[in-house]
């Protein structure tokens, strides 16, 4: 089980730290972060495998945000700097599958933590 908190409402060009809390030991998950805004279809943000040696990121993310993690919390974290009105959204943990080779595709994950949202204001 996933839980992701850490969202809420700021202004455009404020930062935001999400969480994404596991109930097992996250050595044993890759984690990706999605998000969904209203209307849309919902897209990848970012992923970082087991151990941190491998990080992604969408091309709207990269230079402003970053995940990493901390295995003795059980806790992957996704920073996120100046932030724009077009990231408002519900933002999304998930556990990999394990047996893809890609980790853009929601398909590639089976456990979802209950989405946080996130609200930039212009």
């Amino acid at each position: 089980q996933l839980q992701a908190s850490g969202g809420g409402l700021v202004q455009a060009g404020g930062s935001l730290r999400l969480s994404c809390v596991s109930s097992r030991a996250t050595t044993e998950l890759h984690v990706g972060w999605f998000r969904q805004a209203p209307g849309m279809e919902r897209e990848f943000v970012s992923f970082i495998n087991w151990n941190g040696g491998l990080t992604s990121y969408a091309d709207f993310a990269k230079g402003r945000f970053t995940v990493a993690r901390d295995n003795g919390q059980n806790t992957v974290y996704l920073q996120m700097n100046n932030l724009k009105p077009e990231d408002t959204a519900v933002y999304y943990c998930a556990k990999h599958r394990g047996d893809t080779s890609g980790w853009t595709h929601d398909f590639e994950y089976d456990s979802w933590g209950q989405g946080t949202q996130v609200t930039v204001s212009s």
